[in-house]
């Protein structure tokens, strides 16, 4: 059990890192701040990746701390719930409810998609 945390210690971290690095590279590029265009994206990728790497788990049966590593530790440490519904707050507070649906909406919607998307191609 205790080797199973530590893959998961080290594909957090190293999914937090990436994540921080994703947000300072675009928040350095879209100013003003209007759509949060970071954290979607990250939530985005996130989704395609832990279904391409679901897929990849069960298509060469990777060990448990692989896959852990993979999926709750890198994925669960590169995105984010938290700061996808805080965003969706600072939207609400500025009277942007056109841009916090259109976040929410696509947000959910192609989070799914990329999710299925990194299943099929990982499954292939």
């Amino acid at each position: 059990m205790t080797k199973t945390f530590i893959f998961i210690f080290l594909g957090g971290g190293l999914g937090s890192v990436l994540r921080f690095s994703v947000q300072q590279m675009l928040h350095e590029r879209i100013v003003p701040y209007s759509f949060p265009w970071a954290t979607f994206t990250v939530n985005i990728l996130g989704s395609f990746l832990i279904g391409l790497f679901y897929a990849w788990s069960a298509r060469f049966n990777l060990a448990t701390e692989y896959r852990v590593l993979l999926t709750t530790g890198l994925c669960g440490g590169f995105t984010t719930f938290s700061t996808f519904s805080n965003d969706g707050v600072i939207l609400l507070k500025q009277g942007l409810y056109g841009l916090f649906f259109t976040y929410f909406i696509l947000s959910i919607t192609l989070g799914v998609i990329a999710a299925i998307a990194g299943g099929v191609i990982g499954g292939k």
